[in-house]
């Protein structure tokens, strides 16, 4: 993949297939390191299944056994001098970890952040983002978007198209007009 965001979309996408209520996601940029973290509530993994999860071969899907998301995103965070971790718990949710060194030359950009997160904008669990750069934060947080929308559904196009210009106005601030 080309950008961060879609190999951040991907595993925000396993923790939807996990049945997670509650999805937890963390950018954080400071000194030269962007550091990412998805946390779920999710099905979570076995530990015979989680020592085997980097591998691209293995998957829990049934229409075709590969799985590249998690091994794609620790090949993007190792090409960049990073480093990449995974921690579950069967029945409680699992953890995934990456950082990547910010100016190394085989960093892939971050690309737009808003447009892969929308996607997954839903009723059905609550969302919450941490974004972080500098020491300025932006805070993204379905559960607060859905008690101001008293009833409106969020997963609405209207609402959709409206917090995807929210999300990437509020990145670009923070971002201080540079592109990650």
């Amino acid at each position: 993949m080309r950008e961060l965001s879609l190999h951040f979309l991907d595993i925000i996408t396993n923790s939807i297939k996990a049945d997670a209520k509650n999805i937890r996601f963390y950018i954080i940029v400071k000194d030269n390191v962007l550091n990412m973290e998805i946390i779920d509530d999710g099905k979570g993994m076995s530990e015979e299944f989680l020592e085997k999860v980097v591998d691209p071969f293995k998957t829990t899907r049934t229409t075709r056994n590969i799985g590249m998301g998690i091994p794609l995103l620790k090949q993007a965070a190792e090409a960049a001098g990073g480093k990449f971790k995974i921690e579950s718990t069967l029945g409680k949710g699992t953890t995934v970890k990456a950082s990547f060194i910010l100016k190394h030359i085989d960093r892939a950009p971050l690309g737009n952040l808003a447009d892969a997160l929308i996607p997954v904008i839903s009723e059905n669990f609550d969302f919450f983002m941490h974004y972080e750069v500098d020491g300025e934060i932006f805070i993204f947080d379905t559960k607060e978007i859905k008690k101001m929308l008293d009833g409106v559904p969020i997963d609405s196009q209207e609402i959709l198209a409206y917090l995807n210009g929210y999300l990437a106005d509020n990145i670009k601030n923070i971002n201080g007009g540079k592109i990650l």
